[in-house]
């Protein structure tokens, strides 16, 4: 099955190009800082607003700041808030659908009118709202670092995920599988998550990677507004608010941050399409 599921993938030209373009991404954010002797969050005003150079290959910010170091510690932060968010959605979306589409009645319409109401509230409004409580607090942790915005984006973006998820186990749960499962005596948690869960693991998979670049372009958004990770912290969103008062005389402090956000973001949205098509039951090869 795997095998199948890799094949059809690789069919998916611009699914292996973005899942090539995230891994070098990644690995970039691993390596560079590491590597370098440069501090990503060491002024220099002597060299401010550098224009890219052999010494400094994307040039340096208004504190003369190396923005080739800069960026790719920043996206360490930014897609460590992309796959957490993800990992946290992912599990509150997944428990609260497959409650609902396997009890059904009372419960399934408790939880739904819940999601409901939770996707009816604009989240950048709520973003703003709970960034800007969470950065009141004097607690250092809350006020300024990735946690809190992992937390906040987390709770506002699960509904979609429930009703995928839910969707799903109200299909399969009907399916032969499942009552044979339960003639045999198996209890409803091990039906769950051994007979049901894995079969809808598919639209799971998926939505997990879209939602990773969707946290991204979130965290940046919320920085770029001033409420996301505080600096010196680096974030790609954070670059990108710093550099918007300097984009007519150094256009290169918001250039290469909005490539790596777009570029990663894209790479992401291919490899979902391209799971989508490899884990789709009717694929037709």
């Amino acid at each position: 099955m795997r095998a199948k599921v890799w094949r059809r993938f690789r069919k998916h030209k611009p699914a292996l190009i973005g899942l090539f373009t995230v891994t070098t991404m990644v690995i970039l954010c691993i390596v560079v800082p590491w590597l370098t002797n440069y501090d990503p969050g060491k002024t220099h005003l002597d060299i401010m607003r550098q224009p890219p150079s052999l010494a400094h290959p994307f040039g340096t910010d208004e504190l003369g700041r190396d923005l080739f170091v800069r960026l790719w510690d920043g996206g360490r932060i930014s897609i460590l808030i992309g796959v957490a968010t993800m990992v946290m959605a992912i599990g509150i979306g997944t428990l609260i659908g497959a409650i609902a589409g396997f009890y059904g009645g009372r419960i399934d319409n408790l939880l739904m009118r819940f999601t409901d109401y939770m996707l009816s509230i604009p989240q950048l409004f709520l973003l703003l709202i709970f960034a800007q409580l969470l950065r009141s607090t004097n607690n250092p942790a809350l006020s300024g670092g990735p946690l809190p915005i992992i937390v906040i984006i987390s709770i506002l973006v699960w509904p979609p995920i429930a009703r995928i998820v839910r969707g799903q186990f109200l299909s399969l749960k009907a399916k032969e599988f499942v009552e044979a499962a339960r003639m045999s005596g198996a209890r409803n948690l091990r039906i769950i998550l051994r007979h049901i869960l894995p079969n809808a693991a598919s639209p799971i998979i998926v939505a997990a990677t879209l939602r990773v670049g969707a946290s991204i372009i979130t965290e940046s958004t919320l920085s770029f507004l001033g409420f996301g990770v505080q600096p010196p912290t680096a974030t790609w969103g954070n670059m990108l608010k710093n550099a918007q008062a300097q984009m007519t005389y150094a256009p290169w402090t918001a250039i290469f941050p909005g490539l790596a956000i777009l570029i990663t973001v894209l790479s992401l949205n291919y490899i979902g399409d391209g799971l989508r098509d490899a884990l789709d039951p009717h694929h037709v090869e």
